[in-house]
Order: C-alpha cells, then sequence, then structure tokens
C-alpha cells in the first residue's frame, strides 16, 4: 500500500515572462490567480498526531506561497514561468524533508504544469467541446444506448523538453484542426469513433496527436465533471467521482483539538481502475457499472458517522482512504487507487502500488 497526502494552497502575484517571443502578451507585467499543489509522502515529523498530516501539510504549503503572493515573482525568479515556480518550489518542499514531493502549479483555468516522480515538467492545456454520441455496443435499455451528448473537456499534457518546444501555443494549434472535427458533432461519424465512449476517445486522440508530438505523455478526457478516462499511450485508466456528506472524529487528537471533537467534511471521493480496454464495449469498466456496485459501501459512509464504522481504525483522510480501497476492491477488482478529499484538493491518496499513487 503506498500513501501520499494532498494540499494546495492559491496565490495572487504579478509576473513578467522576458524570454518570450517579442510581441507575446506576456512580455507585459500582469498577474495570475496562481493555485499550487503537493502532493507527497510524510513521515513521523509530519505529524503532531496520527491524522494530523493533512492540516500540517496544508499550513506548510501555505506558509512557502506566502513568499510568492502579492508580489512580483520576478524579484524571486528571473523567469517566473509555471514551471520555474514548480521547480522552486519543489526545491524548497524537498529540502525540508518532503520525500516524493511532486508539485503543480496552474495559472489559469486551462492550464498549468504537473511535475512527475523524477521532476520533469508536463505542461497541461484545457479544451473545451460539445458533441454528441450513442455507443453502439450496450445491453438493450442502457441509457448511454441512446443518442445524448455531454460538454466534454480535454486535457493535453506534454512534457517539456530541452529546446523549449513545447509551448501552450503549440497545443492550442495542434488542437484546433481536432477541434474543428469534434465541436458540435456526432462523434458517431468520425472515422475510428464508431463506440465513441471515454476511453476510445482518449486513445483515438493519442493517436492523431502523437505522430505530431513526441512530447505527449497523456490525454485526458473529461465526458463529465465526475468522471473520465486517460490514455497515455500504453494504459487506460478511468475514475468516478462522488461527494459524501459524513460525520466523524479524530480517535488521536489530543485532548482539547478541535479534530477529536465530532465534526464533518462535504468528501470528494475519487475511484480509479486500470484495466485493459474491452474489444467489444470500448471501456475498461462501464462507469454505471462502478456507481453501482460501489453503492452498498457508499451507503455506508454517507451521512453516516465514520467513526462508528467496524474495522476503521481512525477517521483522518488516509485512514478512510485505505478502508475504501481495501473493501471496494471485492467488487471493483480494477481499483487500484482511492483519492479522498476533505477540502478541496487537501487529503490523502491511496494505492496498491507506486505507479498508480504518482500517476499525473
Amino acid at each position: 500500500m503506498h500513501t501520499l497526502h494532498t494540499t494546495e494552497a492559491g496565490f495572487e502575484a504579478a509576473r513578467h515572462l522576458p524570454t518570450l517571443p517579442a510581441g507575446h502578451p506576456q512580455q507585459r507585467l500582469h498577474g495570475h490567480s496562481f493555485v499550487a499543489r503537493l502532493r507527497a509522502a510524510t513521515g513521523p515529523a509530519w505529524r503532531h498526531f496520527p491524522g494530523s498530516e493533512v492540516s500540517q501539510l496544508r499550513e506548510h504549503l501555505a506558509a512557502q506561497v506566502q513568499a510568492l503572493d502579492h508580489r512580483l515573482l520576478n524579484d524571486t525568479l528571473d523567469t517566473p514561468t509555471d514551471t520555474q515556480l514548480a521547480l522552486w518550489l519543489r526545491e524548497r518542499l524537498q529540502a525540508d524533508g518532503l520525500t516524493q514531493a511532486r508539485v503543480d502549479v496552474q495559472s489559469t483555468a486551462r492550464g498549468g504544469v504537473e511535475l512527475d516522480p523524477q521532476g520533469h515538467p508536463h505542461l497541461w492545456r484545457r479544451h473545451v467541446l460539445y458533441a454528441a454520441h450513442q455507443l453502439p455496443n450496450v445491453p438493450a435499455g442502457h441509457k448511454c444506448g441512446r443518442l445524448h451528448g455531454h460538454g466534454f473537456e480535454v486535457l493535453l499534457h506534454a512534457r517539456q523538453n530541452a529546446q523549449g518546444t513545447v509551448t501552450a501555443e503549440r497545443l492550442d494549434a495542434l488542437w484546433a484542426p481536432l477541434h474543428r472535427q469534434l465541436d458540435h458533432a456526432c462523434l458517431n461519424d468520425l472515422p475510428g469513433l464508431e463506440n465513441p465512449t471515454s476511453e476510445v476517445l482518449s486513445g483515438w486522440l493519442w493517436r492523431q496527436l502523437a505522430p505530431q508530438l513526441p512530447e505527449l505523455s497523456a490525454v485526458t478526457v473529461y465526458e463529465t465533471a465526475s468522471c473520465g478516462a486517460r490514455h497515455d499511450g500504453t494504459d487506460y485508466r478511468i475514475w468516478k467521482e462522488l461527494t459524501l456528506d459524513s460525520a466523524l472524529q479524530l480517535r488521536h487528537a489530543p485532548d482539547g483539538s478541535p479534530l477529536r471533537r465530532i465534526h464533518g467534511h462535504t468528501y470528494t471521493l475519487r475511484l480509479h481502475l486500470c484495466a485493459p480496454l474491452d474489444a467489444v464495449m470500448g471501456w475498461t469498466v462501464d462507469f454505471g457499472d462502478v456507481k453501482r456496485l460501489f453503492d452498498p459501501l457508499f451507503k455506508a459512509l454517507d451521512h453516516q458517522p465514520l467513526h462508528q464504522l467496524p474495522g476503521l481504525a481512525d477517521c483522518d483522510a488516509a485512514t478512510l482512504a485505505t478502508w475504501v480501497l481495501e473493501r471496494a476492491r471485492a467488487e471493483l477488482p480494477a481499483l487500484d487507487r482511492v483519492d479522498l478529499y476533505e477540502t478541496p484538493g487537501c487529503g490523502a491518496v491511496v494505492a496498491w502500488n507506486e505507479a498508480a499513487a504518482l500517476a499525473l
């Protein structure tokens, strides 16, 4: 079992990027509402008591970005790109003893940078398309067999190279002809998308882009805000996201700590599954089946006092995510990771293997 804790912190800052081509708008002084995200392994030194890791990590990241908040970033870094900001934060956090620290920096709703476990930056860009589809191979009566539509979101992830040719402008330019094909269209009408599941669409996009973009590292397709698929040229991964409104208390919190009192969260629970693509159905696991098979556990968690769950040692995010992963795999054997967030971006990632835990 591999466990990482996660947190995020926002900061407001100005910058200008002098190395960009003449006339580029970001050469001029401008500002962003940045979000920094951290996923890291935490040892005993990173907790006042078992279960305090999330709150301590949140406080620590907030203190680090305080050095950037409401400042001109060029006073800290000569060229404060998203990549350089992420690497600057990662270096400081690793110096503080956080191992496997993976730092992401997002500067706009459309893009940012993710650092992989080795610290290599991956630029990502978000694109939206409005399209219809139907799944021709589903059983009779399945709702996805009817023609319907989605506001899909597609994230393109590409590893930045030493030559500096992987840029937001290049990703946008490569996306443009695909957008013209896919947007306001019926996906089934396009060659190769006769069975346009999220997995098939992510693989189709990979095959269109990879020959032109060898640095491509993943294609993520959000079918809805709560489910989607990702393809990296080899594996297909899907996720299903749920929210839980639950009560809890932390048994190991010291007397006087607010965490020892009964309180509550609106949790975000994300189930990750990895499996071969079914040749007929075009999916790894049906999103509807994930929801249906997980439903008994969902009912045991939602609108419940979590501290009364049998077999649950405590109610911190990591212990609870582990409890979910161990029990859900009986019905969902492809499940290899559970993310549980107490508040946006703040919680724990628990996975059966290191690759799943550290995946972008």
